[in-house]
C-alpha cells in the first residue's frame, strides 16, 4: 500500500496550472481521496469559506498550491491586489490545515521572493537576507510569509509543514494569455500562432540575456509529493533544474519545436525582471531523493505539443 492509498487529501488550486500536474501524480501515486477545492465553492481569501472548507472536507494531507499569479506587468499594475489574496490564502490555509487536524501541509513558495542580491545559485538559507525584486515584492513577500507561518506553527504545535519553493514553472495546462503570463508559456503562445500563420517576425520582450531556472511543472508536482511522504517537522525546499537558462535559448528552441521562419525582435523597452535566477536543490536531493528529470527541450516540446491540441480551451 502506498503512503497515498489511504490519505484524504486537498489540493488548493487543483484545477490550475501546477493544480492539474498534481491531481495527475497524484492518482498515478496511488491517491483515492483527493479534493481540488474550486473558487466557485470557497473563496479562500474569506475566513468564513476556509473554515467551511475544513469543516466539510478535512484532510490528512493539504497541498496548498492556490495563488494570484502573473508576470511582471501585472504584478505592476495590481501590486496591492497580488499581496492581500495571496497572503490571505497562505494564512488562512495553513491555519485552518492544522486546526482541523491535517497531519502534512505543502505549499508551493515564489523563486522570485528570494533576495535581489542573493548570491547565486539561490540558497534556502538566503531566502530572508534581503528584499526581493520591487517589480513583485508584494507578491513574493506574500508567499515568502508562508515559511515564517510554517516555521511558527511547528515550533508551537508541532505541526508538519513544508514549502517548496520552485524556479519558474513551465508546461501543459498553463496561462498563455499574453497580458499576465509567465514568460515560457507566452513565448510558446507567440511561436506556435507565428508559426502556423507564417508571420514574419516574433516581438520578445527584454534582451533575451536574463537567466532563469526552468523546470517543468510534472517535476514540481512530484517534489511537493515526495516532501509531504518525508517531512516531519518544517522545512523550506528548493525545486529548480539547476542550470540558468537565457531567454534568448529558449526562443532558440521554440523557433526550431514549432518550425517558425521568420525573425525575432527584441523589445528592449519592455521589463524582464532580475538578470539572473538560478536554484541549488541539493537539499532536495538529499532530503527527498529528487530531482528534475524532464530537459527544458522535452519539457517545451510537450507544452508545444499541448498549446496546439487545446489553444481553443488553454486560458488565453
Amino acid at each position: 500500500m502506498s503512503f497515498w492509498s489511504d490519505k484524504r487529501v486537498l489540493v488548493t488550486g487543483g484545477t490550475g496550472f501546477l493544480g492539474s500536474h498534481m491531481m495527475e501524480r497524484l492518482t498515478l501515486a496511488g491517491a483515492r481521496h483527493i479534493r481540488a477545492v474550486r473558487h466557485a465553492e470557497f473563496d479562500l481569501t474569506r475566513e468564513a469559506d476556509v473554515e467551511r472548507l475544513f469543516a466539510k472536507h478535512p484532510a490528512d494531507v493539504v497541498i496548498h498550491l492556490a495563488g494570484l499569479v502573473g508576470g511582471i506587468l501585472p504584478n505592476q499594475q495590481r501590486p496591492a491586489e497580488y499581496l492581500y489574496r495571496n497572503l490571505m490564502m497562505g494564512t488562512l490555509v495553513m491555519h485552518y490545515a492544522w486546526k482541523s487536524g491535517a497531519k502534512k501541509f505543502v505549499a508551493a513558495g515564489a523563486g522570485c521572493g528570494y533576495p535581489l542580491n542573493a548570491p547565486m545559485p539561490l540558497r534556502e538559507d538566503d531566502l530572508w537576507t534581503g528584499i526581493p525584486q520591487p517589480e513583485s515584492a508584494p507578491y513574493s513577500l506574500a508567499k515568502r510569509m508562508l515559511t515564517i507561518q510554517g516555521e511558527a506553527y511547528h515550533r508551537q504545535y508541532g505541526f508538519n509543514a513544508a514549502v517548496c519553493i520552485p524556479g519558474n514553472i513551465y508546461g501543459p495546462h498553463d496561462n498563455f494569455n499574453l497580458h499576465d503570463a509567465h514568460v515560457i508559456p507566452a513565448l510558446v503562445r507567440k511561436f506556435v500562432e507565428a508559426a502556423d500563420r507564417r508571420a514574419d517576425s516574433v516581438s520578445v520582450w527584454g534582451s533575451g540575456l536574463a537567466t532563469r531556472d526552468f523546470v517543468y511543472a510534472g517535476d514540481v508536482a512530484d517534489g511537493m509529493l515526495r516532501a509531504a511522504e518525508r517531512i516531519e517537522g518544517f522545512d523550506v525546499i528548493n525545486l529548480g533544474a539547476g542550470r540558468d537558462t537565457s531567454v534568448g535559448e529558449v526562443v532558440d528552441l521554440l523557433t526550431e519545436i514549432t518550425g517558425f521562419k521568420g525573425r525575432v525582435e527584441l523589445d528592449r523597452s519592455k521589463p524582464e525582471g532580475q538578470p539572473r535566477r538560478l536554484m541549488d536543490s541539493s537539499r532536495a536531493l538529499e532530503r527527498l531523493g529528487w530531482r528534475a528529470e524532464t530537459g527544458l527541450r522535452r519539457g517545451l516540446e510537450l507544452t508545444v505539443d499541448w498549446y496546439r491540441h487545446h489553444q481553443d480551451e488553454a486560458r488565453k
